[in-house]
């Protein structure tokens, strides 16, 4: 049973994750692999609004997606966009990459070789992740406007589509924790985190919501 408590941090941490930008045209549109094909639908919904004239979905398999999508997330994903109506011609992939790290830096290169002018770049996550996708790519791309996008949905919503509140909750919790972390280890420029939404992820994992914390040196 989740604490009325947990469920209000839960959704003060949620909306901390989520950057709030205004989507806006930029040189290219990056659908970060995950298990959520919602964020192919969600990339696909960008280009056809005339956000981006490129996509790139980034994203190899993980022990969450290897059942789901065998092929790679980022082949699920084209796969998903073209039967959603965008052309092969308008689609790049990017196999390889295994964390959020990977996912801007070889698609990064991918667009280098490609020869593809780069100003800016629309980056499409899970809701939750968006603020972790953004400081990743300000730390390893710092010449392109960062543009961060996801499903537009509410916390409650995305409970819903998870079907697992705890599962849902400890992605947020993991999510936060390298927030905190990773800056210090080269991996994302750090962000403020408010007293708040710091004194809502320590009482989150003093209940136990610890699954996605990774091990601190």
């Amino acid at each position: 049973m989740i604490s009325a408590q947990a469920w209000a941090d839960a959704k003060m941490v949620w909306d901390f994750h989520q950057m709030h930008h205004e989507p806006r045209p930029c040189s290219v549109a990056i659908g970060l692999g995950s298990h959520d094909l919602g964020v192919a639908d969600a990339t696909v919904d960008l280009y056809r609004r005339g956000m981006a004239p490129l996509i790139v979905f980034t994203g190899a398999t993980s022990r969450t997606t290897q059942a789901l999508m065998p092929r790679g997330e980022a082949v699920h994903y084209r796969e998903r966009a073209l039967e959603l109506g965008v052309p092969a011609s308008a689609v790049m992939v990017e196999p390889r990459a295994r964390n959020t790290g990977e996912n801007i830096r070889y698609s990064r290169e991918l667009l280098e070789q490609g020869g593809v002018d780069v100003s800016s770049v629309l980056l499409v996550s899970k809701p939750y992740e968006e603020r972790r996708a953004y400081a990743t790519a300000r730390k390893l791309w710092p010449g392109v406007d960062v543009v961060s996008a996801s499903t537009p949905m509410t916390f409650m919503e995305y409970v819903d589509s998870i079907g697992d509140a705890k599962r849902v909750i400890d992605m947020l919790v993991g999510a936060l924790q390298r927030l905190l972390i990773y800056p210090q280890q080269g991996f994302m420029v750090s962000q403020a985190v408010p007293n708040d939404v710091s004194a809502a992820y320590a009482r989150l994992v003093d209940e136990g919501f610890t699954s996605r914390l990774v091990p601190v040196p």
